[in-house]
């Protein structure tokens, strides 16, 4: 049985300089580069990677995502990216990201996604296989845990506004 890692962080990358925008900065496209880079890490620790879906034609989809941008990245450094799975249940599968600079721990951005899992020749919205089932609802388990995130379940909106 392995020890399920809380957060999982085995993600770090680097800013490329092809990636910085007009303002001298990582562009908002490629946080979400990095973030999915780690999400893949995830996904090929729990069976649900790019095999899952060449050897069972199933794999996720993302229904919703939302990024908190909280500190600008420059070229060329570093980061790790901490994750945590928020929930699952039989066809869906809650995910929060965290990215930290490496230079100095500090958080540069969030990320809340909710994936579904797809029958990719049907197309449509499938359960887990009960394996993959089990193994995610052990995951969640155990991530429960860790304390939530006060940016997950977040709404975007003008404070004030409704």
């Amino acid at each position: 049985m392995m020890t399920i890692p809380t957060p999982y962080q085995r993600f770090e990358g680097e800013v490329l300089p092809e990636w910085i925008d007009w303002n001298n900065h990582l562009n908002l496209a490629y946080y979400l580069v990095l973030f999915d880079h780690a999400t893949d890490l995830l996904f090929d620790e729990l069976g649900l990677g790019l095999d899952y879906r060449r050897n069972e034609e199933k794999g996720t989809f993302v229904a919703e995502t939302h990024i908190v941008y909280e500190r600008e990245l420059l070229v060329g450094e570093k980061v790790r990216v901490a994750t945590r799975i928020l929930g699952s249940d039989e066809k869906r599968l809650h995910l929060g990201h965290e990215m930290f600079r490496l230079r100095d721990g500090e958080r540069s951005a969030a990320q809340e996604l909710m994936f579904l899992h797809m029958d990719l020749k049907a197309r449509r919205v499938s359960p887990f296989p009960p394996e993959l089932r089990a193994r995610i609802g052990a995951w969640t388990e155990a991530h429960a845990a860790l304390p939530r995130p006060a940016w997950a379940g977040r709404r975007l909106e003008i404070p004030g506004r409704s």
